[in-house]
């Protein structure tokens, strides 16, 4: 009886001191920065993808929420959430001449659409926009306006009197694909050409002001051209690596 006093007592010992170290393990990795998962997510499955409750819970290690857009984007009554990250990276962090501290941390887009238990990731893209802060040389960079107009993901470049151009993207064959891009190119208050990318028809248009020297915009008047275009496959919002890069000419 004794003896099996003394093996039990044993066998606590061991236990509580096999639960301490993987605490101290546990903590230590926590410490280090290591996240603890109780539940080892399925190999091949993408730890975002799933339904959560926030918008705030997607975004992604070494990010923040930099802005949210709500509309609905897939038609089922429901306001979906177009997500804006940022990097992180302290090393991204500049000191400019003129301006101070810059932040030169690029942003992302993650889109979630909103379901009955939460928001499930729909398209992402870490890395697609420039930072807020780029060098607009002797203007200021162009703002980027993220919108959801009539179930379509909208971004819109806005750049004062040199004009704007914007990408509309809508969600299809569970993708969000660009359909359009619109270009005005301006000098001051007056616009001079205004083009206008359907790639679901494959048209283009042009606008040209003719009267592009008065100085009031009442005073435009337009020639209208159009032309075909080569049709291809429909752009992927994921698979942008630069927006700054993306041509279509």
């Amino acid at each position: 009886m004794h003896m099996n006093l003394i093996c039990g007592i044993s066998f606590l010992i061991m236990t509580a001191v096999g639960c301490t170290e993987q605490k101290d393990n546990e903590e230590q990795k926590i410490e280090q920065g290591e996240t603890i998962s109780l539940e080892e997510p399925s190999k091949g499955k993408d730890p975002l993808n799933g339904p959560k409750k926030t918008p705030e819970d997607f975004v992604p290690k070494g990010y923040m929420n930099f802005k949210e857009v709500y509309g609905d984007l897939n038609g089922d009554g429901l306001d979906d959430c177009a997500l804006i990250i940022k990097g992180t990276d302290k090393n991204k962090i500049i000191q400019d001449e003129y301006r101070g501290e810059l932040d030169r941390n690029r942003r992302g887009i993650i889109v979630l659409l909103k379901g009955k238990s939460g928001y499930e990731v729909a398209a992402k893209n870490y890395t697609c926009f420039s930072s807020e802060n780029e060098d607009g040389g002797v203007y200021f960079p162009p703002e980027l306006v993220v919108d959801i107009v009539k179930g379509k993901l909208v971004l819109h470049y806005a750049h004062g009197r040199y004009g704007y151009w914007k990408y509309t993207f809508r969600y299809q064959q569970g993708k969000f694909l660009l359909i359009g891009y619109d270009q005005s190119d301006s000098r001051g208050p007056v616009e001079h050409y205004f083009y206008s990318y359907n790639f679901l028809t494959s048209k283009k248009l042009t606008k040209e002001n003719i009267n592009f020297e008065t100085e009031y915009p009442e005073d435009e008047v337009y020639e209208e051209a159009w032309e075909d275009l080569p049709k291809k496959e429909l752009i992927n919002l994921a698979t942008v690596e630069d927006f700054d890069e993306l041509s279509f000419d």
